[in-house]
């Protein structure tokens, strides 16, 4: 029922466009096209940028902007390894979506995707408009070699929090009834803007990695041994991490993990690379299970698995999902009692996967909260369904 006042809008589109090209330069013409049966909501486009220069026939000190069909400037950014990344409007069901690159200064935003290493613990921490993260970065501190796993932080605030958080300015620092952490208290009176109430303790936490021995025992990734953020903002934050060799029959293994947070989006996209394996072998992808009755949700066909955390009285309540776009087996494992002690979960929902020497294996992680933007965990359940089939049929996207 959507689709015959899109259909105006599109024709709209196109007359703006039309009237737009008789005044100002050709430029570069971006289509980007739904193949889907949903709309697609806050999906980032990402572009070569030297071809996008060769095709504009400028050099790499022009500046240039993009441009919607209502002429308005799009935020973009430049990555790290030269990819134009900018998110488009809402693309309706299998409709079209236009925009032009056309020299000119870009306007000033402010960043929504960003972070850094924070002296307190060695943490590197990141969020976007959406959700907040950290992990475990390098620490002299031998106790933390268990501290492999991601954090959850939640906010409802569309602004970067996580410095407010470790410098304990604007606004007062409050209890956290369900764990030891503070949380920033909202300037109105309300709940808390930004809560670190997720307990990673010395599990996989909110999506990390482990690979599996002949027996099937977890390899826990080891200690953080380096770190670099490759981008900063305004729209993606990419870091690379590296962990102490573990050794898995006869060979000294390596982990690399490249993670990026895209701004508007609830999952992180992470690439993990184990150097110096010689065969193929099993790796897990775990979201921490702290009741093993939790509510779950997982499909091995369409290759997501989620669920809901007990509901916290004081700070409502934790999603976590992740999705991949390759094949997978879903499943829930239960630790034994002393790994449960060890671990201070009960079990974990999984994603499994043959590793191949050299192989990089990419699959996306993330959270949501019940106080900003997931009143269920049905809302929840559906974005994950969502976020699923939008790997399957990506967007496609042309330049002309």
């Amino acid at each position: 029922m959507l689709i015959k006042p899109m259909k105006k809008i599109l024709l709209l589109s196109l007359i703006v466009f039309s009237l737009l090209s008789c005044n100002e330069p050709t430029g570069l013409l971006v289509e980007v096209y739904n193949p889907t049966d949903e709309v697609r909501i806050n999906e980032m486009v990402e572009l070569d940028y030297a071809d996008v220069l060769h095709r504009l026939e400028l050099t790499e000190d022009t500046s240039i902007i993009v441009l919607d069909v209502h002429g308005f400037q799009v935020y973009y950014q430049i990555t790290f390894n030269n990819k134009l990344i900018f998110v488009p409007h809402p693309v309706g069901v299998g409709m079209t979506d236009y925009y032009r690159i056309i020299p000119g200064v870009p306007e000033h935003f402010d960043a929504c995707a960003v972070g850094a290493h924070y002296d307190r613990e060695g943490d590197i921490a990141w969020e976007n408009g959406r959700i907040a993260f950290c992990v475990s970065g390098p620490e002299k501190d031998v106790e933390r070699e268990r501290n492999c796993g991601y954090d959850v932080w939640v906010k409802r605030v569309d602004t970067p929090v996580i410095p407010q958080y470790f410098a304990g300015i604007n606004g007062d620092s409050v209890a956290c009834e369900a764990c030891d952490d503070v949380l920033i208290a909202d300037t109105l009176g309300g709940s808390a803007i930004l809560a670190d109430c997720y307990d990673v303790g010395a599990s996989l936490g909110a999506g990390a990695t482990a690979l599996l021995d002949a027996q099937g025992n977890m390899l826990y990734p080891r200690r953080c041994e380096a770190y670099k953020i490759l981008n900063n903002g305004p729209l993606r934050f990419t870091v690379s991490l590296r962990y102490s060799p573990i050794v898995l029959d006869g060979d000294t293994v390596v982990e690399t993990r490249v993670i990026t947070l895209n701004e508007a989006c609830q999952l992180n996209k992470v690439s993990v690379v184990y150097h110096h394996l010689t065969k193929p072998v099993q790796v897990v992808t775990g979201i921490a299970l702290h009741d093993i009755d939790a509510l779950i949700e997982h499909d091995t066909e369409l290759r997501y698995v989620a669920c809901a955390e007990p509901t916290d009285s004081v700070n409502g309540r934790v999603y976590v999902g992740m999705a991949t776009a390759i094949p997978v087996q879903t499943r829930v494992a239960c630790l034994d009692e002393e790994e449960q002690a060890v671990r201070g979960i009960e079990g974990y929902l999984l994603m499994q996967h043959e590793y191949q020497p050299g192989e990089i294996y990419t699959y996306y992680t993330g959270a949501g909260w019940s106080e900003w933007g997931f009143d269920t965990p049905d809302d929840w359940f559906s974005y994950m369904r969502s976020y699923a089939k939008a790997l399957a049929s990506p967007l496609r996207v042309t330049m002309k």
